[in-house]
Formats: structure tokens, C-alpha cells, sequence
């Protein structure tokens, strides 16, 4: 079969013979047909191969080029925006400080008009009594005045000619008689004009203490005015925050009022009126405050105790993402910086794991309030032991490469109910209040 196939492809492909010549002998080596068709195939195919698998190279090489110079650019976008929002965070923390800073200087403005108010009210009770007084004694000096004219007439017309009435009576008498009606007569006109100009007095003191109460009433509506938009505007970004990141409000609300419930203080409910019964507006409008601003410091105290902050203060690179990642479940989130960047705690809690922990490395666990609990992982050391309580921005450790790590960064978890949840969803729900 191998001689019919030389023969065949004699034609094409003649037999070839390559001599070997040495100092003492000549040799030769045969090329059949068929043996030159292997060589040619095998040939042929390594080049192609060659030019296929260069080819292959050569694309990939550009294609990773451009992944690489993409998320290059991807990256320095990212950076971008985290300077950014952190930029606006600290201007959202000076505005609340500021927000704050004017509320207390408002209810500081209640408390004085609160107290000017209360005296206004003791000095229009006091006028008031002063008038029923004056009135009072007006009364009497009329009425003394007119007995006062009755003697008089009585005395003139016995003075005039009625004889019956003036027996009996020397002129002496009668003059004397009239002398003292006379003087009667005059100290009555000087009480009666004295208790007038008191009177009048009296009524135009309250016409300006009303006057002023009514001014009082306008500055005091915008003062509750401009405090009740401060509130809503502090609590709407918080309010905002916690219901991004998926946090039950109410249930959280009530835990943190469970464990902070003592009363008393500035955030008792007042009451601007000393007339009793039913609360007046402004008693109502000014508890109405106060319950804000308790929803206020309930939401802050809340805000310690989430994991709502970024675990770095120092500049870094955002290297990888929560999600799927090489076939496996990432379950946290990466960030890379110098060997030895300090690492803080997002939030208030617990230490409740501080050491090796197989690919983790050097570990720590830190337990919060609405059953969260953060990890924080390959660091190069550990500041903190087992039972410790933590505040938030408070250093715990520094970042590393120990565990199964290919360079320094810090590998950081957010996990509620021992479920892993994306950590950038708390830190972005941040973003407006912090």
C-alpha cells in the first residue's frame, strides 16, 4: 500500500535523495513521495498553528491593554467621587453642627421670651387690679361728691331764707357748716382727678403691654417657624440614610428608646401658659419641637451604633467589590493602601474576636446594636481584646497582608442577622448626613 502511495504521488512529488559526503564515504539519505507529503503536512501545520496562536497572543495582549487602561480610568473615576463625597459629607457634618448650633441658641431664646412672657402676664394681672381699685375708689369719691353737693344745696337753702330749718343756728355755725363742706368738697375734686390721671395711666400701660405682647407672639411664630425647618431639615437626610440602607425604622427607633428612657432635662414637654386648661398654639407648636428634636438625637445616637462610616481615614484605592468574583462569593469589600494604615471601627460595639483566623489572617469581629456585626481583616496588627467596647472612628488595628492575601489591603464585612450584606450600602447611604 505504502509503494502504490509513492507511486501515485511520484508526479508531484519525485523521489529526492540528500548525500552526506564525509573524508572516507559518501552516504545518502532516500526521500520517497510519501515521506516528503509528511514533512510538507507537518510543516505546514506547525506555521499555521504558529501564525494562529501569535495571532490569538497578540489580541488578547491588546484586549487586556484595554480592560487595564479601562479600569484604570474606571478607577480614577471612583477615587474621583469618593474624594468628592467625602468632601460633601464634611459639609453636611458642618451644616448639622451648625443646624445644631442654631437650635440651641433658638431654644435659649424661648426659654428667655418664655420667662419675659410669664412676667408680662403677672404685670397685666397686677394692672388689672390696680384699675378694679382706682375704679373702685372713683366710685366712692362720686359718690362722696354727691352727698357732698346734696349738704351744700341743704345748707344754701337754709342759708337763703328757710327760716324752720335755720332755728336754732347762730351765724358762726353756719359759717363753720360751710367751711368744712367747702374743704370737703375740695379734697373730693383733688381724689377724684388724682384717681382719673391714674386711671388713664393704668389704661395706656396696658395698651403698651398689649402692644408688646403681640410682638412678642409674631417674634415667637418665627422663631417656631425657622426652628421647625431646621428639624425638618436635620431629619430628613437621617430619616433618608437609614431607610437606604434598609434598616427598619421604627423597630430601630423603639430599640434605642428602650435603652436611653430616662426623662427629664431640657426635653420635657413645657407649657407657655399659666392660665391652666387646654395647651395654648404655642405650647403646642414648642413640645411638638422637642418630640422632633427627641427623634433628632434617637436617630444620632442610632447613627453611632450602624456601621455607617468608612473604616479608612487615609487615602486608598478601592480594589474590589461585594459579589461573585473567580467563581467564589466575595463577601465584603477591599481597599488598599500603605502597610500599617490605621483602621477604625464603623460604629459603636463590642470586640468579640481579635486574632488569627485562618484565610482571614489577623481578624477582628465587632458586634453592634441591630444585630450587624463588622469584620476586618489581613491586618499587620491588633489594637484592641475580646470584650473590649469600641466607639466609632476609634483605631483598632493597621492594615496588612497576613491570610490568604496577594498584597496590603483591608478586607472589610458587614454582616446583619450572620448574613454578609454589601458594606457600600451603609457607607453610601452616608454620603448626605456624614
Amino acid at each position: 500500500m505504502i509503494h502504490k502511495l509513492n507511486h501515485m504521488l511520484e508526479r508531484r512529488l519525485p523521489e529526492r535523495r540528500v548525500f552526506l559526503r564525509s573524508d572516507s564515504e559518501t552516504r545518502y539519505l532516500r526521500l520517497s513521495p510519501l515521506t516528503q507529503l509528511v514533512a510538507v503536512t507537518g510543516t505546514s501545520l506547525i506555521a499555521v498553528w504558529m501564525i494562529v496562536a501569535s495571532a490569538i497572543i497578540l489580541m488578547d495582549s491588546i484586549g487586556s491593554g484595554n480592560l487595564r487602561e479601562q479600569a484604570g480610568r474606571d478607577l480614577v473615576l471612583f477615587e474621583n467621587r469618593v474624594a468628592e463625597l467625602a468632601h460633601e459629607r464634611d459639609m453636611r457634618a458642618t451644616e448639622a453642627a451648625a443646624a445644631q448650633e442654631r437650635f440651641n441658641t433658638a431654644l435659649k431664646q424661648i426659654s428667655a421670651m418664655q420667662s419675659q412672657l410669664l412676667a408680662s402676664e403677672e404685670r397685666v394681672r397686677e394692672l388689672e387690679t390696680g384699675v378694679d381699685v382706682v375704679q373702685a375708689n372713683l366710685r366712692d369719691a362720686l359718690k362722696a361728691r354727691d352727698e357732698a353737693q346734696i349738704s351744700e344745696e341743704q345748707v344754701l337753702a337754709k342759708l337763703n331764707g328757710d327760716a324752720n330749718a335755720a332755728k336754732g343756728m347762730t351765724p358762726q355755725d353756719m359759717e363753720s357748716t360751710v367751711d368744712v363742706l367747702a374743704v370737703a368738697l375740695a379734697d373730693t375734686a383733688a381724689e377724684r382727678d388724682e384717681m382719673a390721671l391714674t386711671a388713664s395711666q393704668a389704661m395706656k400701660m396696658a395698651d403698651v403691654l398689649e402692644t408688646d405682647l403681640k410682638l412678642m407672639e409674631e417674634k415667637n411664630d418665627r422663631i417656631f417657624t425657622q426652628l421647625e425647618d431646621a428639624m425638618t431639615v436635620s431629619v430628613a437626610p437621617l430619616d433618608k440614610m437609614f431607610k437606604a440602607a434598609g434598616m427598619p425604622v421604627d423597630s430601630m427607633l423603639a430599640t434605642v428608646k428602650r435603652g436611653y428612657s430616662g426623662q427629664g432635662g431640657p426635653l420635657t414637654p413645657i407649657t407657655f401658659s399659666t392660665k391652666g386648661g387646654m395647651m395654648d398654639p404655642d405650647s403646642m407648636r414648642a413640645n411638638a419641637l422637642i418630640d422632633k428634636m427627641d427623634k433628632l438625637n434617637i436617630y444620632r445616637i442610632a447613627a453611632q451604633k450602624a456601621p455607617f462610616a468608612l473604616p479608612l481615614k487615609n487615602s486608598f484605592r478601592y480594589t474590589s467589590g461585594f459579589g461573585p468574583r473567580w467563581g467564589r462569593m466575595h463577601e465584603g469589600t477591599d481597599f488598599a493602601a500603605a502597610y500599617g494604615t490605621p483602621i477604625y471601627a464603623t460604629a459603636d460595639g463590642v470586640v468579640t474576636f481579635s486574632g488569627w483566623s485562618s484565610g482571614y489572617g489577623r481578624l477582628v469581629k465587632i458586634q453592634h446594636e441591630f444585630g450587624i456585626e463588622t469584620r476586618y481583616a489581613h491586618q499587620s496588627q491588633l489594637l484592641v481584646k475580646v470584650g473590649q467596647r469600641v466607639s466609632r472612628g476609634e483605631q483598632i488595628g493597621a492594615m496588612g497582608n497576613s491570610g490568604r492575601s496577594t498584597g496590603t489591603h483591608l478586607h472589610y464585612e458587614v454582616r446583619v442577622q450572620g448574613k454578609a450584606v454589601n458594606p457600600m450600602i451603609y457607607i453610601k447611604a452616608a454620603n448626605d448626613v456624614f
